[in-house]
């Protein structure tokens, strides 16, 4: 289910943002970022990997970060009757929450959103 999970996410935010001209995808040595449908899919995009080293959760600290808030702030508490709903549901919460509106430390307090915006203006 994961690795369906994040081929989907990469594939939609394909499809939303279009391909930029250079991409680093950076993530944990994770099933479903290793297998072969999600390697030939950044493959097939352009989109250059980078992994963490193995068993050092600092090397990915922010997506350690995001993964603790989606399963406190929505999913800890919810028991999903289908696949279906679960992944509405964590696509309502990336998209409508935590991108959008969801402020970041590390990002000066700004959303994802409004930090790719400025980024792109600078």
């Amino acid at each position: 289910m994961m690795a369906q999970f994040v081929t989907d996410a990469l594939i939609m935010a394909i499809w939303r943002r279009g391909k930029p001209d250079s991409l680093l995808h950076h993530s944990d040595q994770g099933g479903q970022y290793t297998s072969e449908q999600f390697q030939r899919l950044m493959a097939d995009h352009g989109i250059t990997c980078s992994m963490s080293r193995s068993g050092n959760v600092w090397d990915h600290a922010a997506m350690e970060s995001f993964s603790s808030s989606l399963k406190t702030e929505r999913t800890a508490r919810k028991v999903y009757r289908t696949r279906d709903y679960a992944r509405a549901d964590v696509f309502d919460y990336i998209e409508r929450f935590y991108n959008g509106r969801r402020r970041h430390l590390t990002s000066g307090y700004l959303s994802p959103v409004e930090f790719e915006e400025r980024a792109k203006l600078a």
